[in-house]
Order: structure tokens, then C-alpha cells, then sequence
């Protein structure tokens, strides 16, 4: 259909009053920017999802990197997202600040130089993400068993979007529908949303990031829904999602990794929602199990209820009252696509 066609639709909508999430942070940050929500009938919300890796990261996770940090003869590795978001002992950015041995990363593979240039000094790698980033550290500890790297280590807060979904479903029974991660449907497939369509009747559709695509999914989604439609699973992002994902990706991971319970820093442990390293590379394992402990979020903040969707970040009492990117008080504040810091 075409665009003002679409456009046209969304704006006059005037069906049953719809509540639509979307699960990828990038999603989040082309909404924000590209102004999708001043579009929409006042009757069509959407509403942020648990897609930003950084800020479902555990309090717990962010103290053992920064204790890494601070350790003599260890160098703590990240990308630029972890820096400022809180654990209960502070963040990585105040630690450095402190004299922390904190670098930062572009990739993961940089660390294999490090360790090569420098083997005195232990690298220990904040591996932190969904399926997007879950193969590119695989891949590195990989390699470092192939070349004998014995200092590296990764910890790892690496989590899958699935079984998140199902919580969701299972106990968020306002939202009727679901706009998915296009990162992450490039690495799984569609399998899983047609398992989780089938369970529990909602439509899912795989959007791509440009904000004319998240529209396309959005009408897909509103016109379905409105009309009666049967709830399926629609793949909008065929250009780079295919039905089975990834196949390397998928086997490399099925390698490296174990699934297990994981802590959703808002949410509480999902049942099989971590990966963590396999026995075969457990050499290369930092401390990442014994991270399951919810220390909880601080006083008044509802990052906890805007991770899935009960309220905007607007309607968080914190939220531009002492809450900003640039001093986050909650996780969903900290990262340049979590639903409070990209939120207008």
C-alpha cells in the first residue's frame, strides 16, 4: 500500500483502542526521531518493550564489572552504552574516574590485539546483548581458544528475545500485538513469534528501521487486529529476514553457549533466558552465573513499569525531574536507546 494511503489510515483510525509494542531499542530511537507517535489516532499507542539490552542488565552485573575494573592486573572492556548505567555500587563512568582500568570497544575482536600486546593483563569483556551481538562473542572466544589466548574472560549478560515475549504475554494481557526486533529476526528466523502467535493469539510483525517501514508494520498490525483478522505472524523485513535466521549465527551460538535463567533488571528471572558460556569454553568465563540477585531499582524509579509497557516514561514521577541522560538514576535512562532517553 502506499504511503499516504497508510498514513491516511493511522491518522483517522477510529477502530478498538489498540495497544502495540515495540520490541528493539532502534525501533524506540527511529520513533522518537522520525515522529511516528504524533502521527497516530489518539486510539493506536505504542509503547516500548523490554529491547534495550543495557537496560535490562542487572545492578548486580555492573558491580562484578566494575570490581573487574578496579582489579590489579585486569582491564574491564565495554562499549560506550555501559558506562552510566547504575549498579548498586555506581557506574563504570564514576569508577573510571576513580582510576578504573575501563576501554572502551568498537568490537569485541579488538580484544584479541589487546591480549595478544599485553598478556599480563587479564581482558575481561562486558558481553551484554540479545542474539544481534550473542554470535560476535562467540566468535571471539573462539578464536582466543584457537590461538591459546589465555587472558581473556567474558562475562556475560547475554539474554533471548523469546522467552521475554512469552513473560510479557503471559502477564502484560493489555497489549495487542507486537512489532518485532528486526536485529535480532535476522539471527532467529520467524519460528519463534509463530510458536508464541500460536499460544497465546496475538499478530506479530517484523519491522525493518526506517520509519516508513515501522509504519508499514504498524498498519499491518492496526488493520488486522481491527478487522478480525486471524492473529499471524507477518515478516516485513524479508529483505534481510528470512523464515529460518541465520544458520552460522545460529550454529556458533548452539556451540559457545548454554541457556539458562537470567535476571531482566525491571522485570525479575526468566526462566531459560540467558546464555552463558558452554563447559567447552568455560576457561574463558569471568563469574557470569551468581548475577540472578535483583537488588531492585532506586527509590521511585518505574523503569520496572515503562520495560513493559504499563506506562510511558513521561508518566514515571522521576522522569525530568532529576532523571536524564546525563545522570541517569534508572537503566532505561542510561542508554541512547532506551525508551526513557530517546523518549519526547
Amino acid at each position: 500500500m502506499e504511503l499516504d494511503k497508510i498514513i491516511d489510515f493511522l491518522k483517522n483510525y477510529d477502530g478498538p483502542q489498540l495497544k502495540l509494542m515495540e520490541v528493539c531499542g532502534t525501533h524506540t530511537s527511529s520513533i522518537a526521531r522520525s515522529g511516528i507517535r504524533g502521527i497516530l489516532s489518539q486510539k493506536i499507542k505504542l509503547i516500548s518493550g523490554p529491547g534495550c539490552p543495557v537496560c535490562v542488565t542487572p545492578a548486580a552485573y555492573v558491580d562484578r564489572c566494575i570490581d573487574y575494573s578496579l582489579k590489579e592486573n585486569h582491564a574491564l572492556v565495554t562499549f560506550g552504552d555501559m558506562m552510566k548505567v547504575p549498579g548498586a555500587s555506581g557506574t563504570l563512568s564514576a569508577a573510571k574516574g576513580r582510576g578504573a582500568r575501563v576501554e572502551l570497544m568498537y568490537s569485541p575482536f579488538e580484544t584479541i590485539g589487546k591480549a595478544e600486546r599485553n598478556v599480563e593483563t587479564i581482558y575481561v569483556v562486558a558481553a551484554v546483548g540479545f542474539e544481534t551481538t550473542a554470535p560476535a562473542y562467540a566468535l571471539l572466544v573462539k578464536e582466543a581458544k584457537e590461538k591459546n589466548i589465555k587472558n581473556i574472560r567474558l562475562v556475560t549478560a547475554l539474554k533471548t528475545i523469546a522467552p521475554a515475549l512469552a513473560w510479557i504475554c503471559e502477564n502484560e494481557k493489555a497489549i495487542d500485538g507486537f512489532l518485532c526486533p528486526g536485529h535480532v529476526s535476522v539471527i532467529t528466523g520467524t519460528a519463534g513469534y509463530e510458536a508464541l502467535c500460536e499460544k497465546y493469539g496475538r499478530p506479530f510483525a517484523i519491522a525493518g528501521f526506517e520509519p516508513e517501514q515501522i509504519l508499514a508494520c504498524v498498519y499491518d498490525l492496526a488493520f488486522g487486529l481491527s478487522n478480525g483478522r486471524r492473529p499471524e505472524v507477518h515478516n516485513l523485513y524479508k529483505s534481510a529476514v528470512k523464515e529460518g535466521g541465520n544458520k552460522k549465527a545460529q550454529e556458533v551460538m548452539a556451540e559457545c553457549y548454554m541457556e539458562g535463567d537470567a535476571m531482566w533488571r525491571g522485570i525479575g528471572t526468566i526462566e531459560n533466558s540467558g546464555l552463558y558460556l558452554s563447559k567447552r569454553y568455560a576457561e574463558y568465563d569471568g563469574g557470569s552465573f551468581g548475577l540472578n540477585e535483583d537488588l531492585g531499582l532506586p527509590e521511585g524509579c518505574r523503569c520496572g513499569d515503562v520495560i513493559v509497557g504499563r506506562i510511558s516514561p513521561d508518566e514515571c514521577p522521576m522522569f525530568g525531574r532529576g532523571c536524564s541522560p546525563e545522570n541517569p538514576v534508572g537503566p532505561c535512562m542510561a542508554s541512547s536507546e532506551g525508551a526513557c532517553g530517546v523518549w519526547r
